[in-house]
């Protein structure tokens, strides 16, 4: 998708914006950042080039939900990323600034800072710094829609507001003019990096100041088990399978195909959501997606990456079945027979009751601090005391 090829324009277009200075140095900040993490949490991984500090963070917050930081002024990145929904937005898929409509599900970003690729199926982008260029400056789909005719003026919105401009130069004390893009896309990836999730129930049970029902360890124990298998691809300490920290040392970054689609029988995917293969071009990438962290599972729904399941019993029967068969309609075909369907996907004996088991297990992992925590919310709203 075109989308995915404008990070060399839009860089070019992010260093002609940047009149300021471009080498940070941490000791000349302001404020200084102490991670706040759950025992169980290793250190984030954080490039150099763009340190942690709290006064970045909270720009990186406003502009988060700031409207003026889009085409028409009419939409954030809050806008698909709602706290309450652990900053999903509850839709099939993302509508733009412009109405267009994503191909693709709105991820959260509960510990999106150890994401080891960003997005679905992108084995390219690494870093939020590069995601961050594709919803500003992507141009299929449209998303918050700033280009060439109207980066200057978007810029200018947040040059003569005298609250942006004391906390850009709070943020970014060592640049003479510190209002650019470069510095928006580093304010906006710190603000995600902090968003820390690791106090659900399930994490307080792990230090017994919780306890879980006896179904909820029923269904734990499938969960982790060799069973039901769900722990191959959402076994880590954040639930999924790609995993980077401070101390990694083996990068691995595995995609899957589910069996979701088989096309006519022929192992394709709906276009334009076919994959790793959108990228690679090889037959064997066919439907293959990053598997997302469970982290607040229950209130991101719908699920896949195109939003086509609607709740977590429909997921835990998808997968019980080994993929997905479509009997009519244009995208007709078996999925639980596609040629490029993971190995890990295979028919799993679940009764009803061990499936209610899981779905209690997965209810467990909501972190209702971090949906309400006022540290991560909007703020151009009022705050409840």
């Amino acid at each position: 998708m075109k989308k995915h090829l404008i990070s060399a324009l839009a860089i070019l277009s992010l260093n002609a914006c940047n009149t300021g200075t471009t080498t940070e140095d941490p000791a000349l900040s302001t404020s200084t950042w102490q991670w706040q993490l759950p025992a169980s949490f290793p250190t984030p991984f954080v490039s150099a080039d763009n340190p942690m500090t709290a006064d970045k963070v909270e720009l990186g917050r406003h502009l988060f939900y700031d409207v003026r930081l889009s085409g028409n002024g009419k939409q954030s990145c809050g806008s698909c990323h709602l706290q309450e929904k652990a900053f999903t937005d509850g839709l099939a898929v993302a509508v733009g600034s412009t109405g267009q409509l994503h191909p693709r599900n709105s991820q959260h970003l509960s510990n999106v800072v150890y994401n080891a690729t960003i997005t679905w199926a992108n084995f390219s982008l690494t870093s939020l710094e590069r995601q961050m260029e594709v919803p500003l400056f992507g141009d299929d789909p449209i998303e918050l829609g700033i280009n060439d005719q109207n980066k200057v003026e978007i810029l200018q919105r947040f040059e003569t507001d005298k609250q942006y401009q004391q906390l850009f130069n709070k943020a970014f004390p060592e640049q003479n003019q510190p209002v650019n893009y470069t510095n928006i896309i580093k304010a906006i990836a710190s603000f995600q990096r902090s968003l820390i999730s690791g106090n659900s129930r399930y994490d307080q049970s792990l230090t017994a100041k919780a306890k879980l029902t006896d179904s909820e360890i029923r269904g734990k124990d499938l969960f982790f088990g060799e069973k039901a298998e769900c722990f191959h691809c959402h076994g880590s300490f954040n639930f999924n399978d790609q995993v980077r920290h401070a101390g990694t040392r083996i990068l691995e970054t595995p995609f899957h195909n589910t069996g979701l689609f088989n096309i006519g029988g022929t192992g394709d995917f709906p276009f334009p959501n076919r994959g790793v293969f959108e990228l690679s071009g090889k037959a064997q990438d066919m439907g293959k997606f990053r598997a997302p962290s469970l982290r607040n599972v229950a209130v991101t729904a719908p699920y896949m990456h195109d939003g086509s399941i609607a709740t977590l019993e429909q997921v835990l029967d998808f997968y019980a079945a080994g993929g997905r068969n479509i009997t009519e309609g244009v995208h007709a075909g078996d999925g639980r027979n596609n040629p490029f369907k993971s190995e890990l996907v295979t028919l799993i004996q679940l009764n009803e009751q061990e499936k209610a088991d899981i779905v209690a297990f997965l209810k467990t992992l909501t972190d209702d601090e971090f949906l309400h925590n006022p540290k991560f919310a909007n703020p151009f709203l009022p705050q409840n005391p």
